[in-house]
């Protein structure tokens, strides 16, 4: 096993034993080992082979044995037996927002709950109210987390989809009887999170095609399979359906099936102005008795333009006014990952990160990026080891460090993600936050404000002089948590008149700020910067999420200040700076 493996392992064995109500300072060591392995800038493989593991503050004797087996077998007796230990019902309790392993001991001891079935049962009579520590209040959010649960549960992240979704179409791609193939659906519009995937394959000999298809690993069941169409559910709960079509009728169907419902009447209404019948099957007069007499297409492109549209990107087709905008030849040049020149917005093991700043550099390096930005977490983020003034000084100094080694090609800014307060004011001294090159000012805490309170709360952070983006705006988590309640066009507009940028947070559970705002914004002169929140060298491959969501809010070059090159981005930040130092 790896360090970052070995550290979830304890990480989870902490959870579990607080589920069992273990002794607190026990708890604590497995979280603090973990914490130390995620610090380690040495090699393991070394220490562990030098015998000086547990030359590392904190990593006693007992975890040092533990570590060492992790790393040498791959598994943990007492691990193991831990989990067989606890009810699985409880596990998966911890699925619901606001519950941790605390909470759920004290349900379990005081009212006998080991599952979510039980624990929505003791909300509906009303016991969790009056539990010591819970209130009224809390059992509502209990029970809105369970419902929220229930209809997350009935859809699959965009970025977890796509590993099912990419092998299907690339073994698709490979099979001799494809002429061409391709996703579908919402999936390809690159929706956040999709209820199923399609597939549109052009073929004239599906039998060997709908075979390899219904054969996939992980298919727990074939709902259905015909001749040319099959439907298939994975273990995860995915649905998966398959089309083959004639080749001429392809980009039909990949037009019809990627649409949605508002795009494709729109399109259908189109062409029927023109005296022209649009559908899956093709495009033809409305006189002519068959597609057969009707217009070919080598392209999707071909279909847009037989109406007198030019090209609508997939991620665009929502019904959201792109055939008007298609109708004046006016579809912008969408941005494009390999437009990034660098990123925002990362930890490092300096807070809750996984890597240190030079693993994060060296990563950075490897996807030809000429700078990123480490913003480890502020001191109000406890729970994320947050820095106070000392620590990030340090850090200004190792930053510092790093650049002038010119170890690496790729330029390190230095910058902090500081909380915003119930108040509204920053976490850091202003002074402290004016040395680094940039703030991102974030919401982690008092998330039940009311709307007007939270709204005057993020602007107020928008006026701090130091502020230069904020964070995810309304601090949800995808399919797990609803984002705080907030006047997102009032906070847009206050970004505009402070010069604050507000990024588009890549990572694929947050996504925010969401893409059915970002054209409005753009168009009155908003400017993001798409980040990652990388804690890990392998988020920033969250990058791809968040390039998805700027071209679907109609995004391009100029409205994305992570395009420029470094003279211009170390440009921009300065001019903030100095225009606020005047």
């Amino acid at each position: 096993m790896t360090k970052r493996e070995i550290a979830d392992v304890l990480k989870e064995i902490a959870t579990l034993l607080e589920l069992k109500g273990e002794n607190p300072f026990k708890i604590r060591a497995y979280s603090n080992g973990a914490r130390a392995l995620e610090s380690l800038e040495e090699d393991l493989d070394v220490l562990i082979g030098e015998s000086r593991l547990s030359d590392v503050p904190g990593l006693g004797k007992a975890l040092v044995e533990k570590i060492e087996t992790l790393h040498e077998t791959g598994s943990l007796e007492f691990y193991d037996n831990l989990k067989e230990s606890i009810d699985d019902g409880l596990v998966s309790m911890l699925e619901i927002p606001g519950l941790g392993a605390k909470k759920i001991k004290t349900l379990h001891d005081s009212l006998e709950i080991s599952s979510i079935e039980e624990l929505q049962q003791a909300c509906e009579e009303g016991k969790i109210a009056e539990l010591k520590g819970f209130g009224k209040k809390s059992e509502d959010k209990i029970a809105e987390g369970i419902r929220n649960r229930e209809a997350y549960g009935k859809r699959h992240l965009w970025w977890e989809a796509r590993e099912v979704a990419q092998p299907i179409l690339d073994g698709l791609l490979a099979l001799p009887q494809v002429e061409m193939a391709s996703h579908a659906g919402s999936f390809r519009r690159k929706r956040e999170h999709v209820g199923d995937l399609d597939f549109i394959v052009g073929s004239t000999d599906p039998g060997p095609i709908m075979d390899w298809f219904v054969a996939q690993d992980q298919i727990k069941e074939t709902t259905a399979k015909g001749d040319t169409k099959a439907s298939v559910r994975f273990d995860s709960g995915l649905q998966a359906d398959l089309r083959v079509v004639p080749p001429k009728q392809f980009y039909f169907a990949l037009h019809h099936f990627t649409g949605s419902k508002d795009h494709n009447v729109e399109m259908r209404q189109r062409a029927l102005e023109r005296g022209l019948s649009l559908s899956e099957w093709g495009l033809k007069p409305v006189e002519a008795e068959s597609f057969e007499e009707g217009i070919s297409a080598q392209s999707e492109s071909d279909i847009f333009e037989a109406l007198d549209l030019s090209f609508v990107p997939p991620e665009l087709r929502e019904g959201r006014g792109e055939i008007d905008v298609a109708e004046n030849g006016l579809i912008p040049n969408l941005v494009e990952i390999e437009n990034i020149k660098g990123v925002f917005h990362n930890h490092t093991t300096a807070s809750d990160g996984r890597a240190t700043l030079a693993e994060m550099t060296a990563a950075a390096q490897d996807y030809g990026w000429e700078y990123w930005g480490v913003a480890d977490h502020s001191k109000a983020s406890f729970q994320a080891n947050g820095l106070d003034e000392g620590r990030l000084e340090a850090q200004i100094e190792s930053v510092k460090a790093l650049n002038e080694s010119r170890e690496f090609s790729t330029f390190v800014f230095s910058g902090v993600e500081c909380d915003i307060l119930p108040d509204g004011s920053l976490d850091l001294d202003q002074d402290l936050l004016m040395r680094l090159d940039y703030v991102v000012s974030s919401v982690h805490s008092s998330f039940s404000q009311p709307v007007d309170e939270m709204t005057a709360r993020l602007i107020k952070a928008i006026e701090h002089p130091a502020t230069t983006m904020l964070g995810h705006l309304t601090g949800r988590l995808l399919l797990k948590r609803d984002g705080y309640e907030v006047d997102a066009r009032k906070v847009i507009d206050a970004a505009i008149a402070n010069d604050v940028i507000i990024e588009l947070n890549a990572n694929p559970y947050r996504l925010d700020m969401d893409w059915r705002l970002w054209k409005s914004a753009a168009d009155k002169g908003l400017l993001t910067s798409i980040n990652p929140d990388a804690h890990a060298p392998e988020h920033f491959a969250f990058l791809e999420a968040g390039i998805n969501v700027a071209r679907k809010g109609w995004l391009t070059v100029e409205n994305v200040i992570n395009t420029l090159p470094l003279v211009g981005v170390k440009e921009a930040l300065a001019r903030k700076r100095s225009h606020l130092s005047e």
